[in-house]
């Protein structure tokens, strides 16, 4: 154990009052239907589920996305031991989503907020012969606990771009500290390798996005047969994980020629009465998966939680949300694993090494907003087959990984 530092140590002391105010703002967030009624608690430190015997790791990613790249290094990790496997996130989507496709001798709960007491109901429960941590999202409290305990610790797919390591910066001693805990960081990207060693980050190695590793989604065979039916005789394209500026670039391009069939899943699905509003303002006409409206009209809406997997198969092309505004686009890889070709705006900067790769091998095709309509008509199906055989390749290249997880696990 590496004793706290003034920064980490005042943020402990203020930790403390996290109860006196976490389940009333639990409680207001369970009305608004965002926390599980059956699970909120879990956020407490209350576990709803019994440890599974045997050696446990754990590991914890933020959200949905973050989340679902764990699968596969799971799957590695269970062929290579005996490990049983508890992955924790913050965000229902991501609890939701995952319980569709939960990697072997997987249980999901969601992090307890950051207090002593919360974390200590939490550890004594799982007692993790490992904490692993994706990507940046790192909670001072829950990693110092955890060291405390002597659990070995690991950040692996650490992604921090120059905006994100801009915010942290002027928190570094916090950061070292927490960092200095750390016996493996694996970083996706030589950038983001630099930015947690100027954070006091030592021997960080550079190992790629587990995005790409990430087996393909599961889609529910019911659900993919009567979509599949309703889109029978025609080719849809996909705007993926869409922001209000995607699907403005998307609706400018429709009104001047030949409107292939569009599905359009956005990030938030909430916002489906609001991108039907819009498409009606261009002249299309729209109907919402989520009323039970069936693709009648120029775009299908699916404002629904967790069928990706569905669209991906369903579609031969996929334009990335986030790619045409600040957002700086979404994970390419859950599209390729399924052989839907990739498409992209101008602005990708959130996945740049992943975008990168890709270009590299002639497996995505960044588009302009003037060039859209023509590049969602063209025949992409080599593309795809490039991106997929990508995709294929890296989920059998994580054995250097697993292999050191394990040995910190006292498993190898």
């Amino acid at each position: 154990m590496t004793r706290p530092g003034l920064a980490l140590g005042a943020y402990l002391v203020a930790s403390r009052a996290i109860p006196l105010a976490a389940p009333r703002l639990l409680r207001k967030r369970l009305a608004k239907g965002k926390e599980l009624p059956d699970r909120w608690q879990e956020k407490l430190g209350q576990p709803s589920a019994p440890r599974p015997d045997g050696p446990l790791i754990w590991l914890h990613a933020v959200g949905l996305g973050e989340t679902l790249a764990l699968r596969g290094l799971i799957a590695e990790l269970a062929t290579q031991s005996e490990a049983q496997f508890l992955v924790t996130s913050t965000t229902r989507a991501s609890a939701e989503v995952l319980a569709r496709n939960l990697p072997p001798r997987t249980v999901h709960q969601f992090l307890p907020l950051d207090a002593p007491a919360y974390l200590a109901r939490f550890l004594d429960h799982w007692r993790p012969a490992l904490s692993v941590w994706a990507e940046q999202d790192l909670w001072p409290g829950a990693v110092a606990a955890t060291d405390a305990r002597g659990i070995p610790l690991a950040l692996i797919n650490a992604r921090m771009n120059a905006d994100a390591y801009a915010r942290r910066r002027h928190w570094r001693s916090l950061y070292a500290d927490l960092l200095a805990r750390f016996r493996l960081i694996a970083a996706q990207d030589p950038q983001t390798a630099s930015h947690l060693t100027q954070l006091g980050a030592r021997d960080v190695r550079v190992a790629g996005s587990l995005k790409a590793a990430a087996p393909p989604l599961s889609a529910d065979p019911h659900a993919l047969a009567a979509a599949r039916e309703a889109l029978a005789g025609r080719r849809p394209v996909l705007l993926a994980s869409s922001h209000p500026e995607d699907e403005f670039a998307l609706f400018s391009a429709l009104r001047h020629g030949p409107r292939p069939l569009t599905i359009i899943a956005p990030r938030d699905p909430h916002r489906g009465a609001d991108i039907a509003a819009r498409a009606a303002e261009h002249g299309l006409t729209a109907t919402r998966r989520s009323a039970g409206q069936g693709p009648s009209g120029d775009v299908w809406i699916a404002d629904t939680f967790g069928e990706m997997a569905l669209w991906y198969r369903l579609c031969p092309t996929t334009l990335i949300g986030g790619s045409f505004g600040p957002t700086e686009g979404h994970n390419p890889w859950e599209p390729a694993a399924l052989g839907s070709a990739i498409l992209h705006g101008p602005r990708v900067a959130n996945f740049a090494a992943d975008f990168a790769a890709l270009h590299q091998a002639g497996a995505a095709l960044p588009v302009q907003p003037e060039g859209l309509l023509s590049a969602l008509a063209a025949d992409h199906a080599e593309m795809a087959a490039r991106a997929k055989a990508l995709s294929d390749v890296a989920q059998d290249g994580l054995t250097p990984m697993t292999r050191d997880l394990l040995a910190l696990a006292g498993l190898a």
